[in-house]
Parts: C-alpha cells; sequence; structure tokens
C-alpha cells in the first residue's frame, strides 16, 4: 500500500528532514514506487507538487527534500498502485473545492465497491482514493449546505463518513484546507509532536540526522504524521483504528474513537 506523512505546525516550517526520510521510501527502502505528491499550505493558499516517477529516483523530490519552503501545514504521499494506472492524474494529494477553500486529501488503502459511490463532479483519475474523496466532501455538502460548520461539528461528520469508507477496505486519510489537518487511521498511522526542548532526531531509512534545537526557538510546536515512524530515537503515538484525530497549529484539537 501507499505510505502518508503529513505536517502541522503553528510557525511556517519546511518538511525537509521528514521528507528526506520518507521520499527514501519510494522504490528503495519501501515498494512505493508509482508516484509522490505534496500539497504544503501557507496562510490558507496551498501549492502542489506531482510526479508519477519514484520518489526515490524523482530529481524534484531530492530538490523538495533540500528545499526550505515553509508551510503551515502538509500532506505528501508515496503511492504503490493497487487501483488505476501509475499516471499524473492519478497521483495524490487530491484537490477540491469546497466552502470557497482548497481542500486537500491522501489515502492510503483499498476500498473494494468504490464504484458504488455515488459522486456528481468529475473523477479526473481512475482510483477508489480520488472517487472516495469526492464522496466524502459532497456528503458534506448535503449535510452542511453552503456554510461550513464549527470544526467540531465537522470532526464528527467526518469520523462518521470516514467509518463508512472503513467498511469498504482500508482507508487511511489525510484532509486539510489549510487550517486544520484531519488525520483517520484504518490500519497505520503515528504521530509525533515536536517541542521546546528540542533533540536530535534520527532517521530510519537514511543516515541523516538533525538537531532541531539549532534550527528551532522555544515556542515552536510543529507536530508530524506518518503511517510508519520516520525516526528511530522519538516517540511516536500509534493512532487507533477508527480513530479521528485533529491538528491546528501543531495541537490535537479533536480526537474522537469508535467507542465514543
Amino acid at each position: 500500500m501507499c505510505e502518508l506523512m503529513g505536517m502541522s505546525a503553528n510557525v511556517p516550517t519546511d518538511i525537509c528532514f521528514s521528507f528526506a526520510g520518507l521520499r527514501i521510501r519510494g522504490g528503495a527502502t519501501g515498494p512505493h514506487k508509482d508516484g509522490w505528491g505534496m500539497a504544503m499550505y501557507r496562510e490558507n493558499s496551498v501549492w502542489s507538487l506531482h510526479d508519477p516517477r519514484p520518489s526515490s529516483e524523482s530529481d524534484l523530490a531530492v530538490l523538495m527534500s533540500t528545499a526550505s519552503l515553509k508551510c503551515d501545514i502538509a500532506i505528501t504521499h508515496i503511492r504503490q498502485a493497487n487501483v488505476g494506472e501509475v499516471s499524473l492524474a492519478n497521483t495524490h494529494p487530491f484537490h477540491r473545492q469546497l466552502w470557497g477553500k482548497t481542500w486537500s486529501y491522501a489515502h492510503n488503502g483499498q476500498l473494494s465497491n468504490s464504484e458504488n459511490l455515488t459522486v456528481q463532479q468529475s473523477v479526473m483519475g481512475t482510483t477508489d482514493s480520488e472517487r472516495a474523496f469526492c464522496w466524502l466532501l459532497e456528503q458534506l455538502k448535503d449535510t452542511f449546505g453552503e456554510k461550513e460548520p464549527n470544526v467540531n461539528t465537522l470532526s464528527q461528520k467526518l469520523h462518521s463518513l470516514a467509518n463508512e469508507l472503513r467498511e469498504k477496505g482500508v482507508f487511511n486519510m489525510l484532509l486539510s484546507d489549510g487550517q486544520t489537518l484531519f488525520c483517520y487511521c484504518s490500519t497505520h498511522l503515528h504521530w509525533l509532536t515536536r517541542r521546546a526542548p528540542f533533540n536530535v532526531a534520527k532517521l530510519k531509512d537514511t543516515p541523516l540526522d538533525i538537531d532541531f534545537e539549532k534550527v528551532t526557538s522555544e515556542t515552536d510546536v510543529v507536530t508530524i504524521i506518518a503511517t510508519q515512524p520516520l525516526t528511530d530515537n522519538e516517540k511516536w503515538q500509534q493512532m487507533e483504528a477508527g480513530e479521528l484525530v485533529v491538528f491546528q497549529a501543531g495541537e490535537v484539537i479533536e480526537s474522537i474513537t469508535c467507542t465514543e
């Protein structure tokens, strides 16, 4: 399956270090060789990159693991194709407009009978992931109309819809509107928050480390979300199956489990 990585921070932050670890998994230390993509939000505006080449071999991916483009929220995806051919159109993250915002979404997993998800808008590619994204946003619009609900109400509805999609198979998801990062776990998602006092972090997949104390201020708060932990000397928190964790400015603002 694919792998996901997300970031939420209280100050504009680059994702060079974390992406350097994820990039290697795209065809080198992992089988996710069927393309990669990245969405980065800064002041609620998004810039996005997509490449159907393996991230471990992509010169663009190498650039993004060193370019200090700073953002508030990021969603990154490395693909192992199971539904849909390897192509630019099938490369995550996908984007759609809702409530005057650009929503970005990436999915890890496979959904059976996804063609039964009724959607009104055009699906540009041939993946179950994109179709599920269109369905998800249309369900939100059908429920709330033209007025966006508060984040607590929206989180509850997203959790319910994600649970429906999980019934069709594996549905790990990252979703953002540029202010909030919604993370839903079906099988594997982990997260950690870095804040003062900062320490040295060491990547698992490549011999690279960084002393965050030297590149941060004492008020910085940065949370990284990943399918599997990217570092081997930090304590990552594993999400529960069926859990939705919601982040703003690097902090958890909501956690909803299936027992609630």
